[in-house]
């Protein structure tokens, strides 16, 4: 019966990927198609992501540095208003949009990059993660702005509602909804077979990797549906319980995951304590060497900011759904919040996942390079960062599991939220609707346990970034709305730190600044 059952699921597997293969070929092709830089080739979606990232550090005078102390102080709650309308804190915001990005990408793509493009790839990973953060302040700052309070509390928000009101606001109505509606089926096809099915997938392989493999019971047809049935049932009682759920859960989730992930990361940095200045030496040797990694700088400009891209995410337009939800009247608070995510995700978990594989140099490390060396591809980035922790800590891969489970499902249940938002925008929020979406991304979670699908991950994530050219050009369009909000917060922070109560403040502020009191700004904060 067992052998029945898997001939069938193969079939199924098969029939799915012959059908979407050359879709997902094309679409790839389009997406990422690479253009060739200095005898390399770089994908010209990173560049349109790192440009945006380069173009909004200028405008808003580097905020991403001159504000952190602002947004550090947003997150602890010392400027919360009771009264304000919304359903989640400014640290349920963070965390439930950090969970969407922290993930395998930080513990894989890391140590790819670092393969490939050597130690210096490790700064430009930075670079790249400090300016995502401007590209998140912009979007996450429109989220708030233009997201819909319904009449029972819950929000709407993201791409999809800034890009059609904002866009119209500016006079291109037309333009507007015809980008609404291309970011949200991008994020919502991401939604099922990226952020869902490509995470159940994976974690399955690491559990079924340190409970025998081939041997495991979670290799069984049965053993991965009774997987995919527990991670479904999980994240199911989460989305039913709406956003309020969501932020309770990766409240506590993503700080217990990251604190564990760091952690290993810290043991196996101490144990080598006097190797960090080397590689400390080495990481910004490699990132201006023009000799010693494949590629030479070039090399390392690539690797850095292609995996830095891919981690954080900033420019996708997926983080302002989770970051409109926040309860504030100021739009600009959750951007400047917003601007921490890229920091936490890019220049601090991945830096810690670089220095960890850079100072234990484990000999699965090694061999790759070598074999980068001669253009071959990495064949596996979990292992190698698992080998690197294996040097210190023997017991490590078994660590290394329950972090990728518990990446994995908050990933999972932050973009269950997404793609519902998506869905609602697109088919309408009505109860229906909503339990009919609910109970499709519940059975994708069984399925990703159960098939590889793999050529609908591939055209998954050509629809993620896809999303990332709808969302941009609405961004750069609204970029002055977002400067005027930051202009209203940094006055706001200024007199609540002079002393002043938020009913004074508001007293004296126009009636469209402060969304709820009326006037213009009254649009861009309720349902309409």
């Amino acid at each position: 019966m067992a052998n029945t059952d898997s001939s069938f699921l193969e079939s199924v597997d098969k029939a799915i990927s012959d059908f979407t293969e050359p879709i997902a070929t094309w679409m790839a092709e389009v997406v990422f198609y690479e253009v060739h830089l200095f005898g390399h080739d770089f994908p010209w979606i990173v560049a349109w992501l790192v440009v945006a990232g380069l173009v909004f550090t200028t405008y808003f005078g580097f905020a991403q540095l001159r504000h952190l102390k602002v947004a550090f102080r947003l997150v602890r709650g010392k400027y919360e208003q009771k009264d304000a309308p919304g359903e989640v804190s400014h640290f349920q915001a963070l965390t439930s949009a950090v969970s969407g990005t922290v993930g395998l990408g930080n513990i894989a793509g890391v140590a790819i990059a670092v393969t490939i493009g050597g130690a210096g790839a490790t700064f430009w990973m930075i670079l790249c993660g400090l300016l995502g953060m401007a590209t998140k302040f912009v979007e996450c700052t429109l989220g708030v702005k233009y997201r819909e309070i319904h009449a029972d509390g819950t929000v709407s928000g993201g791409p999809m509602h800034y890009l059609r009101k904002g866009m119209a606001e500016r006079g291109f109505a037309g333009v507007g909804k015809v980008l609404a509606v291309g970011s949200a089926v991008s994020l919502l096809f991401f939604t099922f077979f990226g952020g869902n099915l490509f995470q159940v997938n994976q974690s399955l392989e690491q559990l079924q990797s340190v409970t025998g493999k081939d041997d495991s019971v979670f290799t069984s047809s049965g053993g991965a549906f009774f997987f995919g049935l527990l991670i479904a049932a999980v994240v199911a009682l989460v989305l039913i319980g709406g956003m309020k759920s969501i932020g309770a859960v990766t409240s506590k989730l993503v700080p217990s995951m990251a604190l564990l992930y760091v952690t290993a990361c810290a043991i196996v940095i101490a144990f080598n304590i006097t190797a960090v200045p080397d590689a400390f030496g080495e990481i910004f040797q490699g990132a201006f060497s023009p000799e010693g990694v494949v590629g030479g700088i070039i090399g390392a400009i690539i690797q850095g900011f292609r995996r830095a891209a891919f981690s954080n995410e900033a420019g996708i337009g997926s983080a302002p759904i989770a970051h409109s939800a926040v309860k504030t009247k100021r739009p600009a608070t959750e951007g400047l919040v917003a601007m921490l995510e890229p920091f936490l995700d890019t220049v601090f978990i991945c830096t810690m996942t670089a220095l960890t594989i850079i100072i234990a140099q484990p000999q699965s490390f090694l061999d790759a390079r070598e074999k980068a060396a001669t253009g071959a591809a990495p064949e596996s980035g979990v292992a190698l960062t698992s080998d690197a922790f294996e040097t210190v800590i023997p017991w490590f891969p078994y660590v290394l599991t329950v972090a990728v489970l518990l990446f994995a499902i908050s990933t999972i249940i932050t973009w269950s939220y997404y793609g519902l938002k998506a869905w609602t925008y697109l088919f309408g929020r009505s109860r229906a609707s909503e339990l009919i979406y609910k109970i499709f991304f519940c059975t994708i979670v069984v399925s990703g346990a159960l098939m590889s699908l793999g050529s609908l991950v591939t055209m998954a994530d050509s629809f993620l970034f896809l999303a990332a050219v709808f969302n941009i050009i609405g961004l750069y369009f609204l970029a002055p709305v977002v400067k005027r909000e930051l202009r209203r917060v940094l006055e706001y922070v200024r007199r609540r730190d002079a002393g002043e109560t938020d009913e004074q403040i508001e007293a004296s502020e126009p009636r469209d600044s402060v969304p709820g009191q009326g006037g213009p700004g009254l649009a861009g904060a309720t349902s309409v």
